[in-house]
């Protein structure tokens, strides 16, 4: 039983996925840093400064004691973090698809190999075979 899971493990594929596992977690800290620290800035700019992640509906107020000690924390709705995180699946997908654009350009077409000459028919073949038995 040792013996077939080394060799499970030690296949290709099984290989291949890990590699392509670790990866897309490299790629995705990219990604994510990218909408995070490039182009959220950029988004939250062009909304006036704001940021959302601070957009919400308060249905109870925080109740904060003499002390500072909060006894009962705000209750809210925060539509804002939502709508962050809209707008990072929308950015998250484009780059995904520019990157998966750019490798497909790199990839080279795939070249149809020449048809192989068609050779004589049986028919031509058995005439042939037939001239040659009469000389």
């Amino acid at each position: 039983m040792f013996k077939e899971f080394k060799n499970f493990i030690m296949t290709g594929n099984v290989i291949d996925l890990a590699v392509a596992v670790i990866l897309a977690g490299a790629v995705g800290l990219v990604v994510n840093g990218f909408v995070s620290d490039i182009m959220m800035p950029i988004v939250g700019h062009f909304a006036g400064g704001m940021d959302f992640a601070d957009l919400k509906v308060v249905l109870s107020e925080a109740v904060v004691l003499a002390d500072g000690s909060v006894e009962k924390p705000e209750n809210a709705i925060r539509y804002g973090a939502w709508i962050n995180a809209l707008i990072n699946l929308v950015i998250v997908g484009f780059v995904l698809f520019m990157i998966v654009k750019a490798y497909n350009k790199t990839k080279k077409p795939k070249v149809e190999a020449p048809a192989a000459p068609k050779g004589p028919t049986q028919e031509e073949l058995l005439a042939e075979i037939r001239d040659l038995l009469k000389k």
